[in-house]
């Protein structure tokens, strides 16, 4: 019996871990740290609050279909803003808003891939890409980390087929953490330029990117972007994950095609979020600045207190803008240590097995924080509480 769409990929990771609270009490000594899911706890700005309330009581067109590409002055904000963050030249017909970044991967991805295709995944993986190739009958070719959690781009040439059609990056990494250097996203260009294939840039934690200036020039090359898919989201910037909109950067020749997706699933994307988008983009620029200050302080106290669990033989392979990649010590799987650490430390995290292939050793010995719920007291009550675990030892020979 053949597999339907849905059934040929995994259940979504973090609502399976929520079910691993139920039944589960936690007391006012010893409350939950949950650093599972990326996403803002806080509402947004009260002045973009007051912003959307006005568009919903005076902006009759935002409760009406909109353009299936986007308000165009929210395009237009994007192209303005990114090519002055770049140094190129963006045009508003370059950019596309989608209800989201993940529908942007998606959207994306139809238009680059037929059944039987393949796209090159490095490891570990953010775990929506894996799952929507999957429904889509595309191979994931994973591209295992070199040092510092990094993909080898001599890695991705040896993997390349005749059915290869993209590579993916996701840079600051979702869920190692690590920003990946401009030389390093360039080769990757100069890669997927030469065997012509698509890359795809996935900048959802652009704002929290601890670098000044621009991450890399690729949208300064000539004709970038008949290579480039850039993806961006407004979720994490302006804590709009419940609005949903993002963004795609790339051809107007692809963005024709994006439309076709983006009529069939959503017709138009989110008015009111638009709106906010752009009174965000345009009013909020040093709010946003101290919004990274505090994201970049959190993940400082990630770096100054590892050492309590250094000692207890935990590794850090990567932190920044939301993420951690831990390596834990213990003579068990991610999977089952992720499941021990809600009853015996009321910390619900995301075993490293949910970005990885099956039998992936590194998903094994993997755990991601999502540290940026918790501020830098609650990251040093995450390290006491992990540091305290009183579990078997892998042998010494297990570790990397």
């Amino acid at each position: 019996m053949t597999l339907s769409r849905t059934a040929s990929t995994f259940a979504p990771p973090v609502m399976e871990a929520r079910r691993w609270l139920d039944g589960v009490t936690f007391t006012p000594d010893r409350p939950l740290l949950n650093v599972s899911q990326a996403a803002p706890v806080a509402l947004p700005h009260p002045d973009m609050r007051a912003e959307m309330a006005r568009v919903v009581m005076d902006v009759a067109d935002a409760h009406f279909y909109g353009p299936v590409l986007g308000l165009p002055a929210l395009r237009a904000e994007v192209a303005a803003q990114f090519s002055a963050s770049y140094g190129g030249d963006i045009r508003a017909a370059q950019v596309a808003i989608t209800s989201g970044c993940n529908q942007a991967f998606c959207a994306v991805m139809d238009t680059l891939t037929s059944e039987g295709d393949e796209v090159l995944l490095p490891t570990p993986w953010y775990f929506n890409h894996k799952m929507w190739l999957d429904m889509t009958g595309v191979r994931a070719v994973p591209l295992p980390p070199g040092p510092g959690l990094l993909p080898r781009v001599t890695d991705a040439e040896a993997a390349i087929t005749p059915r290869t059609r993209a590579i993916v990056l996701v840079t600051p990494n979702n869920p190692g953490g690590v920003e990946y250097p401009a030389d390093l996203v360039a080769a990757f260009y100069d890669l997927a330029r030469a065997r012509g294939l698509t890359l795809i840039v996935d900048e959802t934690y652009r704002d929290f990117d601890s670098r000044t200036g621009a991450p890399h020039n690729l949208l300064t090359r000539p004709d970038w972007d008949q290579t480039l898919v850039q993806l961006y989201s407004f979720s994490k910037a302006y804590r709009l994950t419940g609005h949903r909109v993002g963004a795609v950067l790339t051809s107007p020749a692809r963005l024709a095609e994006v439309e076709k997706f983006l009529d069939t699933v959503t017709i138009c994307p989110n008015q009111v979020a638009q709106h906010a988008a752009l009174w965000g983009m345009q009013n909020l620029g040093q709010w946003l600045a101290g919004e990274r200050d505090e994201i970049l302080a959190r993940g400082a106290a990630i770096h100054a207190g590892f050492d309590v669990l250094a000692a207890k033989g935990w590794r850090l392979l990567g932190a920044g803008a939301y993420f951690a990649w831990m390596e834990h010590p213990f003579a068990m799987p991610s999977d089952a240590l992720a499941k021990r650490l809600v009853t015996e430390a009321a910390i619900l995290a995301l075993p490293g097995t949910m970005f990885t292939p099956p039998g992936d050793p590194m998903g094994a010995r993997g755990l991601r924080i999502a540290f940026a719920n918790i501020d830098t007291d609650g990251i040093a009550a995450l390290f006491r509480r992990m540091a305290a675990l009183d579990l078997p030892l892998a042998p010494a020979a297990d570790h990397h």
